[in-house]
């Protein structure tokens, strides 16, 4: 079972879905849903258009160079292996995973670090400008106020008569 890549958004075309166009030149493109097809027609850039993976990659939005990509790459020449390679590249699968994760969130925090410096100074800036409307506390207010008064509330009691019936 082969797995195919759309040529527009580069997500994953499974068997028996999406469309195949062949150019004149024989030069194939597939791709996985009607979206990407009529925007293929209509001649747009992948790399212009936010949603694909292409813009993504190229504004820095999704991880592009790290080393556990490669053991997703294509290989088109068929490989002979061992039952203790594959032993160990199962044993190897859950940590690969860990360590990609652990990069992405990396990645992740390191692109949202700009943006909070922005939000920051954008913060300080208007603090500044509008001091004013910042409601300042007031110390004259006597201790008398401050202090709360408790009082014992004692409640009446009820007669007897109404029970003795």
């Amino acid at each position: 079972m082969r797995l195919e890549k759309c040529w527009f958004c580069s997500s994953t075309i499974y068997p028996g879905h999406g469309i195949q166009f062949v150019r004149n030149d024989a030069k194939i493109f597939r791709f996985c849903r009607s979206k990407c097809h009529k925007n293929f027609k209509m001649k747009r850039n992948p790399r212009k258009v936010k949603w694909t993976k292409a813009y993504r990659r190229l504004h820095g939005k999704d991880m592009t160079q790290d080393a556990t990509f490669e053991f997703e790459r294509k290989r088109n020449r068929p490989e002979r292996y061992d039952r203790n390679v594959t032993e160990r590249t199962l044993k190897a699968i859950p940590v690969i995973l860990k360590t990609r994760h652990e990069r992405l969130k990396k990645h992740i925090s390191d692109r949202h670090k700009p943006g909070k410096k922005v939000e920051e100074k954008s913060a300080a800036k208007e603090l500044e400008q509008s001091i004013d409307l910042i409601p300042i506390k007031d110390s004259t207010v006597t201790s008398t106020e401050k202090q709360k008064v408790k009082v014992k509330v004692v409640e009446p009691q009820a007669e007897d008569s109404f029970m003795e019936e």
